[in-house]
């Protein structure tokens, strides 16, 4: 092969190396089929339909969630965990909103009573429910470390991990001391139900905003239009 040969091949091959090489890049720039980015509108409508799907607070959720009865003795006598005294702390709470309702009954009509008391009550059915959902977790941590610890063990001549069974104890005593809150957060709950229906006459029922409708959003958008030409 003469000189001018061998120097024009590497070339070459250097060049379809190249080309071969850019190629590649553009297709990997290019969404694959099948995976296409959705458009602007369309993940707008997602996360319009994931706000409108916000979890609402009822009692019957807290009731679900939180720890009845038996379970909260369960907790206290097999962790040494103080009692809760769920009669108590349900008529306590209901006598104080009471009490508090009658100090501002001259001052305010039976509509202004109503939306005053359905908010406090709804703080106190919030709290519980998220007291109940946090034991929740705390539970499922504490069962995943002690299923990890059992199968860490499961040979006699193998010890387990330092430090892990301690880990293990502490989780479900935690869980425990976070059940006996969330017991406690439900009588409260139920105590201020119990004084919304005593005061106004009905049975409590989470607020729920009114979705804006066509028309309401129509004006708002004219609303804003028209505020433009007076900058």
């Amino acid at each position: 092969m003469s000189q001018a040969a061998q120097n024009i091949a590497p070339s070459t091959a250097a060049g379809k190396a190249d080309t071969a090489i850019g190629a590649a890049m553009t297709a990997a720039r290019q969404p694959a089929k099948g995976n296409k980015p959705a458009p602007a509108k369309t993940q707008g409508r997602t996360q319009s339909r994931r706000t409108d799907q916000r979890q609402t607070y009822t009692l019957e959720l807290a009731v679900a969630i939180c720890p009845h009865e038996a379970l909260a003795a369960n907790l206290s006598r097999t962790f040494g965990l103080e009692p809760v005294d769920f009669h108590a702390i349900r008529e306590a709470t209901e006598e104080h909103m009471v009490r508090s309702a009658n100090a501002l009954v001259d001052n305010l009509n039976e509509r202004a009573m109503a939306m005053h008391l359905q908010r406090i009550v709804g703080s106190f059915v919030a709290s519980a429910c998220g007291a109940g959902q946090f034991y929740g977790q705390k539970v499922s941590q504490a069962k995943d470390l002690t299923t990890r610890l059992a199968n860490d063990n499961r040979d006699e001549d193998r010890d387990g991990p330092s430090g892990f069974e301690d880990r293990a104890a502490r989780a479900r005593s935690f869980a425990a001391e976070m059940g006996l809150q969330a017991y406690a957060l439900l009588a409260a709950a139920q105590g201020a139900v119990d004084a919304y229906a005593q005061m106004i006459g009905e049975d409590w029922k989470p607020y729920e905003a009114p979705r804006p409708t066509s028309e309401n959003v129509s004006r708002q958008s004219a609303a804003t239009e028209m505020a433009a030409f007076a900058a």
